[in-house]
C-alpha cells in the first residue's frame, strides 16, 4: 500500500514569536511514523501540509491508498481541517477525524458549549472580543486566560492565570493583540491536572490516565500546562521537571468518573480513532474537561499520548499500527504487513 504522511514540521524563525511552531511536529516525530509505516511493508510519501502552493499538485501527481495525517495546517482558524477538507474532496482515505471534528475542537468557546450542552463538567467561560468587554458577574476568580483557538499551550503563560480586573484586562489585551484573535476566559480549577487517551479500533478504548504533578516545578513559577512547561518539559535549570504517574493516583471512584468525562467529550465532538483530552479534578473530584484534541503529539519520546499507551502495554509502533488500522477497516481499505518482533 501506498501511505502518504501528511505532517507540518517545526522551523526556526527568529521573526516570529517563541510559540509560533510548538503545534508542529518534530523531524523525529515524522520519521519515526514514517519507519513505522514503512516497516509495515508500505511505501511512504512525505507531505509538507503548509506548502501550499504544491500540496494539491503533489496529491494529485502522487497517488496514494491512504494518509496518515498529523497536519496542524497554518493561517486560519480551522487550519486543523485543510488537509483533511482537501483529502475529503479528493476521496483520499485519511487516518484521523474529520474536518469538521477539528474544527470544534480547535475552537475551545464551541466545544466548552457543546460540553455544556451534553452536561459534561468543563469549567465556567466567557469569550472577549475586545478589552471593551464586560467580565460576566458570576465568573470567580481566579481566572484563566487562552487564546481561543491555539494548541500546544501557545498564549498560556504563569501570567495567564489572573487575580483580579486590572491583571484580567492587562492580559486580555496581551492575547487579543498577540495572537488576533478572540481571548477565552475561564475559571482556573485548582486540583490535579489530567489527561487522558482513546483509540478506536474496533472498539473504543480508554486508556490509563495520565496524571501530570508540579509540585516540583514551583520554583520556575510554572504551576500548570503553560506553553513554557511543553515546550521544555524536563529542563532540570529552568525547574521545568514535572513528575508523572500513569495510571493516575486516583481512587477506582474517581477514575471511572474522569474516564467517562473524556470519553463523552469524545464523543460529542465526533472524534475519530484518536483523541486525547485535557482534565482539571477539582478537589472536590468533579472531573472538569478544558479541551479535546484529536491531534494529539506522537513524539516518541515526550508527547503524552505515547507515555499513556506504554502505560497500557501499546508500544509506540504498535500504537501507530492501532491507528492505522483503525483508519483502514473504517474506510475499508487493507493494510499491508505486521511489525517485526
Amino acid at each position: 500500500m501506498r501511505v502518504a504522511l501528511s505532517c507540518s514540521v517545526k522551523k526556526k524563525d527568529a521573526g516570529l514569536p517563541p510559540d509560533y511552531f510548538s503545534e508542529f511536529d518534530s523531524e523525529e516525530t515524522v520519521l519515526s511514523i514514517a519507519d513505522t509505516i514503512k516497516e509495515l511493508g508500505n511505501e511512504v510519501i512525505l507531505f509538507e501540509a503548509n506548502d501550499r502552493d504544491t500540496l494539491l499538485e503533489r496529491l494529485q501527481s502522487n497517488p496514494v491508498d491512504m494518509v496518515f495525517n498529523i497536519a496542524e495546517g497554518s493561517g486560519s482558524r480551522m487550519r486543523e481541517s485543510e488537509v483533511p477538507a482537501l483529502l475529503d474532496f479528493l476521496s483520499i482515505p485519511y487516518t484521523g477525524s474529520n474536518p469538521y471534528t477539528l474544527a470544534l475542537a480547535l475552537d475551545k468557546a464551541i466545544s466548552k458549549r457543546i460540553f455544556k450542552y451534553e452536561n459534561i463538567p468543563t469549567p465556567n467561560f466567557q469569550v472577549f472580543y475586545s478589552v471593551d468587554t464586560a467580565l460576566k458577574p458570576d465568573l470567580k476568580f481566579p481566572l484563566i486566560v487562552k487564546p481561543n483557538y491555539e494548541g500546544s499551550g501557545k498564549g498560556i503563560s504563569s501570567s495567564s492565570v489572573v487575580f483580579n480586573q486590572a491583571e484580567l484586562y492587562k492580559q486580555v489585551s496581551k492575547t487579543i493583540t498577540t495572537y488576533n484573535q478572540q481571548a477565552l476566559v475561564e475559571e482556573f480549577i485548582e486540583g490535579k491536572e489530567l489527561t487522558v487517551g482513546i483509540l478506536a479500533n474496533g472498539k473504543t478504548i480508554v486508556l490509563p490516565i495520565l496524571e501530570i504533578d508540579f509540585s516540583q516545578c514551583l520554583s520556575s513559577g510554572e504551576y500548570f500546562y503553560s506553553w513554557k512547561m511543553k515546550e521544555f518539559q524536563g529542563n532540570k535549570e529552568l525547574g521545568l521537571e514535572p513528575t508523572f504517574h500513569c495510571p493516575a493516583r486516583l481512587s477506582p471512584e474517581v477514575t471511572e468518573k474522569v474516564k467517562e468525562a473524556a470519553l463523552r467529550a469524545h464523543k460529542a465532538l465526533g472524534c475519530l480513532d484518536i483523541s486525547r483530552t485535557d482534565i482539571r479534578l477539582s478537589k472536590d473530584n468533579i472531573p472538569y474537561v478544558l479541551e479535546v484534541n484529536p491531534l494529539p503529539g506522537l513524539d516518541p519520546k515526550e508527547s503524552n499520548f505515547p507515555m499513556i499507551a506504554r502505560a497500557a502495554g501499546i508500544e509506540y509502533k504498535s500504537l501507530i499500527k492501532m491507528i492505522l488500522d483503525s483508519a483502514a477497516e473504517r474506510h475499508g481499505v487493507s493494510v499491508a504487513g505486521s511489525l517485526r518482533q
